[in-house]
């Protein structure tokens, strides 16, 4: 059914945020204490009692939260960092930061997660970690990457509630680093963290966070959360499941919308919250961009630019093609049925055109 024309435009992302936010916000407010404190660790323990670890560190930021992972697993210059170049730059910082060599892989053509066979190809000795990031929502395979030998770190910060085999996505690797940016699965503005089960990286990287009363001087950062982010953060973990109910039924709504379309979707699984709701077209995606924006719908490459072309690396053929084709539509818990039917109607029109 043809939606009725619009002229506001949707956008391709945006935070799902209400009277729980304000009044868990509000409530910090007027307590006085805005700074970290026991709120931040609430929701510490609220994050990781959800991904059934042991315990957690909230930073100011997923890259903050990389970086002192790095740091507190003694990464430094000389050592190797495998992950994939598709994917935001973000991992290629952190990586820098300490000084060692980011090796990029590859990714799998269906799932768009790291490939694990690339990575065995790039194993070195020299290799100290593994970065998987669990793509627009979807878990990557992690069995096949644990095997290798080498610590595992999840990058969840697309994946918030994602499962893979049945196990919540964090759970499984040596750490875990979440994002809570603006637009995010779930979101405190900004905002990161640190899971584990390992007691003693948690503890390197809680005295790495704050610089202040030690009583040994070492470099130490200024990486805190607050108890404004903090309680924000309890507030959307609460709404999760809802968030993830609606980006799933979007998600149908969407499959079934596209399913005359000669193109690649993503991937069904049951474990997948659909961050990004990716298209792969058979030509460049950049002119059907632009036609849906003039039809008020802001759509977007889900990556950037990736990694190896910041680095001039060649030879990423699958993330190269991926990169260019890909076409990610709004997917978000505040989208209407009518912003759906909307997206729906206009995706089918402009992409239509390419197949007749």
């Amino acid at each position: 059914m043809k939606s009725a024309k619009h002229h506001t435009s949707i956008p391709h992302s945006r935070p799902t945020l209400g009277h729980e936010e304000i009044q868990f916000v509000s409530e910090v407010i007027g307590s006085g204490h805005i700074a970290q404190g026991a709120i931040v660790s609430r929701f510490e323990q609220a994050l990781a009692k959800n991904a059934g670890i042991k315990g957690a560190v909230a930073c100011s930021s997923g890259t903050s939260a990389l970086h002192l992972t790095l740091l507190a697993m003694e990464i430094r210059s000389g050592d190797e960092v495998i992950f994939p170049s598709y994917v935001c730059s973000a991992l290629l910082n952190a990586v820098r930061y300490v000084g060692a060599t980011p090796v990029l892989a590859e990714i799998n053509p269906y799932t768009w997660n790291i490939d694990p066979e690339d990575v065995k190809k790039r194993l070195t000795h020299r290799t100290k970690a593994i970065i998987v990031p669990h793509l627009f929502g979807l878990a990557a395979d992690l069995n096949q990457l644990i095997s290798l030998g080498v610590p595992v770190i999840e990058d969840c910060a697309q994946a918030v509630g994602a499962t893979c085999d049945g196990k919540n996505v964090g759970s499984l690797g040596f750490a875990a680093i979440f994002s809570f940016y603006a637009t995010k699965v779930i979101t405190t503005g900004e905002g990161g963290m640190v899971l584990s089960n390992s007691q003693d990286l948690l503890n390197r990287i809680r005295d790495l966070r704050e610089y202040d009363q030690k009583s040994t001087l070492r470099v130490r950062y200024n990486y805190k959360m607050t108890d404004i982010q903090a309680s924000m953060g309890l507030a959307q973990l609460d709404r999760l499941q809802s968030f993830i109910r609606k980006r799933r039924s979007i998600a149908q709504q969407y499959y079934k919308g596209f399913d005359s379309l000669p193109f690649q979707l993503p991937l069904r699984d049951d474990g997948h919250i659909y961050y990004r709701y990716v298209i792969i077209l058979e030509e460049d995606s950049g002119p059907q961009i632009l036609a849906l924006a003039k039809k008020g719908i802001e759509c977007a490459r889900p990556v950037y630019m990736p990694l190896h072309r910041y680095l001039k690396t060649r030879g990423y053929r699958r993330t190269e093609q991926i990169w260019k084709k890909s076409l990610s539509i709004p997917i978000y818990p505040s989208l209407t049925d009518d912003d759906v039917n909307r997206i729906i109607d206009s995706v089918v029109e402009v992409l239509g055109e390419l197949i007749s």
